[in-house]
């Protein structure tokens, strides 16, 4: 026969509002000291995501360059914003052929496109040899060498930019970024 006596009495109880209002305290503050980390680290996310692109578009219209053996543009389209296209160059600006666009939307909605050099420089034509178009573009404009890419955020963020052309003009396209110092190789300087 099963009496009380066989079985243990458990003594549980509860949490008392004490140790409640302690924990959700210490929950509270995790979370303030979390909240400006997570943001940050959230913007430069979508800095990498949207120099990477670039750099993606820039070196698709290289390859595209030398694929087809006809002249490619890379295009930033709706500046600040991190939009581009890359297209073939015809002679009739109407029949020049859309390999590749890109929105910003795509995981880079807060990233920025600060400065372009030249100045107001958008297009870069790459050659059938994967270089960089001479002096300027199929419609006159200056080759664009360098998109800096930031953030419209207030909190720490870590701008990179993305280079073309280098020092001889080929069509190497790379991103650096301009904190680290001379001695990485990551670095704008190097």
């Amino acid at each position: 026969m099963l009496t009380s006596k066989n079985f243990p009495q458990n003594n549980f109880q509860g949490m008392t509002l004490i140790e409640l209002m302690i924990a959700v305290v210490i929950a509270g503050l995790l979370l303030m000291f979390a909240v400006p980390s997570y943001t940050a680290w959230l913007n430069n996310s979508q800095i990498r995501t949207a120099a990477e692109s670039i750099l993606d578009g820039m070196q698709l219209a290289r390859a595209e360059a030398v694929r087809q053996n006809t002249k490619v543009q890379f295009a930033l389209t709706k500046l600040p914003m991190s939009d581009w296209t890359v297209s073939v160059v015809s002679l009739l600006p109407a029949t020049s052929a859309v390999v590749q666009t890109r929105s910003s939307a795509e995981g880079s909605a807060t990233a920025r496109i600060n400065t372009t050099l030249p100045a107001g420089a958008t297009t870069v034509t790459f050659t059938s040899l994967g270089r960089v178009s001479a002096a300027n573009n199929f419609d006159g404009t200056a080759e664009l060498t360098e998109a800096d890419v930031t953030s419209t955020s207030t909190s720490a963020t870590r701008p990179l930019n993305v280079r073309v052309g280098g020092a001889a003009g080929g069509g190497m396209v790379r991103m650096c970024d301009p904190a680290l110092p001379v001695s990485n190789p990551q670095s704008c300087l190097y």
